[in-house]
Parts: structure tokens; sequence; C-alpha cells
């Protein structure tokens, strides 16, 4: 084989690999936000409470962040690759055995089991994508892209399907779906072998010990606001639609209207991909933290169609800052340990998610909705001085070392 030959071979094979990461991403959010909107069908079903029902995904949303780590840490030392089919075929059997629960007892169980196995995405899925990709601002945007479709078709699609098939429906078929790309994914990408052993030790921004303790820190703080909002926003949209658009509105048009607010979410992680070639990353952070902010406390006023715009703002950044969140940890971060540090990052970033449910369920029940999105308003200013902060570090770091922070590569 001639190295022209050879190096076509590769590239082509880095492609199909990337894909699946990026279908990944989206059937990740996909199956999480299903039942989100399911609920509201089961509130028929069973005929319980939106608060108590909605309590129930509570364990999912744990075990999404909890099982990170150990997801980091096996793709880490072990295979990224199997890391990832294992995500494909865990969700999938989840997602049957959810579809097939003869009772909320057993629909609990496999919706823990859905968030276990969807927690290895994100921090294999990421540190498979930084490698492979060739441009990291627009590969990690457009996978933000997939994610947020991802999120934004659960909703719509999940109501579509219950109207005609069914709740359980609404489980069945993307858990086929999850399997029968877990086997072409099996099929058509090779092992790793060795390579875990192999990868660079060497980020490609080395700091200081004391700087980057402090960083970390503050991501920290990043991350437990960002999971707050994040989730809070996303897992009540349909809810919060339901209630506050004006009038009453079958579920199919809920379900539509809550797909086209994360729609926005994709536009903005497209322009994001572009603006980290031209900006620095964590000016950019900075600045989307503050729009995530307003967008949210925009949205705990605003009612009707207005409320549409203010929610498509708040959601526009809170995906907008996760593309921005990857790639600034991605330049100070070496290889070898970029699946553990996602690992902590979405750790932090997803535990809260249960958090995040329950905050729901008691708000909701005080005050509605007006106080669950005053809560989140708070949350996410809380984000923006930590955002802030780090930029001021940053810049007067690399001042200090007569140098200037370039955009992304």
């Amino acid at each position: 084989m001639s190295p022209a030959t050879s190096a076509d071979t590769q590239q082509a094979a880095r492609r199909l690999s990337i894909g699946f990461i990026n279908f990944a991403h989206a059937l990740d959010h996909y199956v999480m936000l299903i039942f989100p909107t399911a609920v509201i069908g089961l509130e028929v079903a069973y005929r319980r409470s939106y608060a108590e029902l909605i309590a129930l995904g509570t364990a999912s949303f744990v075990a999404f962040g909890v099982f990170s780590l150990p997801a980091g840490w096996l793709g880490d030392r072990w295979s990224r690759r199997n890391m990832l089919a294992l995500f494909y075929a865990g969700c999938g059997l989840s997602l049957i055995v959810a579809g097939l629960a003869p009772n909320l007892v057993v629909l609990t169980i496999a919706l823990a089991a859905l968030g276990m196995f969807a927690a290895i995405y994100h921090p294999v899925g990421t540190a498979m994508l930084i490698e492979a990709a060739a441009v990291r601002g627009r590969s990690l945007a457009f996978n933000g892209v997939c994610g947020n479709l991802g999120a934004a078709m659960a909703a719509g699609m999940t109501a579509a399907v219950i109207a005609g098939l069914g709740w359980r429906a609404a489980f069945l078929l993307p858990g086929v779906i999850c399997l029968l790309a877990g086997l072409c994914y099996l099929r058509f990408v090779a092992d790793e072998g060795a390579k875990a052993a192999h990868r660079a030790r060497a980020a490609d921004v080395p700091l200081s010990t004391s700087i980057a303790a402090i960083i970390f820190a503050l991501f920290v703080v990043i991350a437990l606001c960002a999971g707050l909002v994040f989730h809070i926003v996303s897992i009540a949209l349909p809810k919060i639609l339901d209630q506050r658009i004006g009038a009453d509105v079958p579920l199919v048009l809920v379900g539509g209207l809550a797909s086209a607010v994360f729609m926005c979410g994709a536009l903005a992680q497209l322009a994001v991909g572009r603006l980290v070639e031209k900006f620095p990353p964590h000016i950019l952070f900075a600045v989307i933290a503050s729009l995530q902010f307003l967008g949210v406390l925009w949205a705990a006023q605003a009612t009707g169609k207005i409320l549409l715009v203010a929610l498509a703002v708040a959601m526009a950044a809170i995906y907008a800052q996760v593309t921005v969140n990857d790639l600034v940890i991605a330049r100070y971060t070496a290889d070898a340990w970029r699946g553990r540090v996602y690992a902590v990052r979405y750790f932090l970033t997803f535990v809260v998610s249960g958090a995040a449910v329950s905050v729901i369920a008691v708000l909701y029940a005080r005050g509605g909705f007006d106080l669950v999105l005053a809560t989140t308003a708070v949350i996410a200013l809380g984000f923006v001085v930590a955002t802030a902060l780090i930029a001021l570090l940053v810049n007067g770091v690399e001042k200090a070392r007569g140098r200037v922070v370039a955009p992304a590569e």
C-alpha cells in the first residue's frame, strides 16, 4: 500500500469514527430527555401529579453524573472504542426494559440503568473527538450541534410517538436504534489496540501548579452551576411551555415548540465553532455565561410568545458554553489524562442533574415556575462570576509573560 493510499485509509477511518462519536452524542441527549416529556403522558396513565412523577427520574440523572468517573478512567486505561460500544448496547437494553416496565418501580430502575450507560459518552466521546479532530473548534461545535439536535428531537419525537403509539413506544423505538448502531460501530470501527499506553502526557498549553489549581477550583464552581442551569431548563422546558405559552395546546405542539427552542442551541454552537478561531476562548466563555444569565432571568418574567424568545436566548447560551468549556479544558490537559479530566467535569455537571430534578419538584410545588426560574437565574449568576475570574486570571498571567492568548487552534 502506497503512503498516499494509507493516508487516505486512515483519514476515512478517522471520519467514520467521528461520525459514530457525533451520532452517539445525539443519542445520549435524546435518550436522557425522553422521560421529561413522557412524564406528561404518564400523568394521565398513572393519575399521579407532575411533581411526584418527575422525581422518578432522580436516580437516572444522578447515575448520569456518578458513572462518568469510572467511564473516563476505563476509557483512558482500557479502550475508548470499547467503552463507546458499551454505551450503545447499554442504553439500548435499558430503554427496552423501560418500555416494557410493568410498573413505576421497574421503570425507575430501568431509567437508573439508562443514566449509568449514558454517562459513558461525555468523558469518553469528548476525549475521542479531541484526539481525532483536525480542527478542534469546528469539530467540537458540530459535535455539540449533534447533541443539541438529539435534545431538540427528544421532546418533539417523544410527544409524537406517544400520541401515535403510546408512551412505551417512546422508549422501545430508540432502544432498538441504539442496539443497531452499536452493532454497526463494532463492525466498522477497529479496536484501538495498545493506543492508550502511547497518548501524549504534555498539555498543549502547560500551566504552573498554582495557576492550574486555581483554575481547577473555578471550573468546579462552573461545572456545578452549569449542570444545574442546563438540567433545570432542559428538564422543565416542556412543562414550562405547557403551562405558560398562553393557551391550551396539545402535547404534540408543546413538544414541537420545545424542539424549536433547543434548535437555537444548535445555531449558537455553530457560530461559537467559528468564533473560537477568532477570539480567545476564555473571553467568549465569560460573554456567553453573561448571556445565559440574562436569558434565564428574562424567561422568569416572560409569558406567551415572548417566553419563547427568552427561552431561545437562554438555550443558545446554555449550549454555546458547553463547546467553549470543553475547548478550554482541552488546551490545558494532556491527552493521556483528558478522559479522566472530562470525567470529573461531567461528573460535577451531571451529578447535580439529580438535584435539578428534586429542585424542580420542590420549587414547583411551592411557587410554580416563577420560583424555579428565579432560582435558576441566581445559579447562572454564580456561573458568570466564575468565568469572569478565569478570564481575568488568564489575561493577567499571559500579560505577565509578555504574550497574548491566541484563539483556539
